[in-house]
């Protein structure tokens, strides 16, 4: 099926097809109820999985231009290890704004699986394993929502720039008041949620923000 496409080609037919599997092993198609649930869910686990990598990238470049010495010295000294932790936040961050936009969630995917897996290599780099499991639980949650259910939310979008903005002026010291305890992010999404659930499916949409909350929960866990 896959013959005769370019490695990449074959590498997202080959995704999406252990994808499908698994969706219908669970039998969420657009019809379920499952199906439409993680329809809500998956935008929000998108935008959670963008503020994450983008805090997270941040905190690693704070800390490079800190430190004593050139910043292009601490680049190009980057051992392969954190190398890979980085590439796997940037698949995060940057893939979950490309999903957000209607497009592939192909990177998101890869990004938040890739540095799951990095942790049993490198496990110096996490505060916590709970991290990895968290990235796990975002990506099942993206995967589970079917192909043709798939859709933009602007909401997601503008609560992944909320969670993240602030973090980001603080951690490069342009923020004087600091809100970078990690309740600011998990607030973000509360807030969201709270202002989600005056809609028909409130309560609905407040479940699914609460499964796509792994990451910030985790953050905040570590954070506070």
């Amino acid at each position: 099926m896959t013959a005769g496409l370019w490695w990449g080609a074959r590498v997202r037919a080959d995704a999406d097809l252990l994808a499908h599997a698994l969706r219908v092993r669970l039998r969420l198609d657009s019809a379920s109820a499952g199906g439409r649930f993680f329809e809500l869910a998956a935008p929000f686990a998108l935008g959670v999985t963008a503020a994450y990598g983008g805090i997270q990238l941040m905190s690693w470049y704070a800390g490079v231009v800190i430190s004593p010495g050139s910043t292009w010295s601490h680049l190009v000294t980057t051992d392969l290890r954190q190398g890979l932790n980085v590439l796997f936040l940037v698949l995060m961050c940057v893939g979950g704004i490309v999903a957000l936009l209607g497009r592939s969630r192909l990177a998101a995917v890869v990004g938040l699986l890739g540095f799951a897996a990095d942790w049993t290599v490198s496990p110096g780099l996490y505060d916590s394993p709970l991290q990895a499991v968290a990235a796990v639980l975002t990506a099942v949650v993206i995967v589970a929502c079917p192909p043709d259910r798939r859709r933009r939310s602007p909401v997601a979008g503008a609560m992944a720039a909320v969670a993240w903005f602030p973090s980001a002026l603080v951690l490069t010291r342009g923020f004087v008041i600091s809100t970078d305890y990690g309740a600011w992010p998990l607030l973000a999404l509360v807030l969201t949620g709270v202002v989600c659930y005056l809609r028909p499916s409130g309560l609905r949409t407040l479940a699914a923000m609460a499964v796509a909350s792994p990451l910030f929960l985790v953050h905040a866990s570590i954070s506070l």
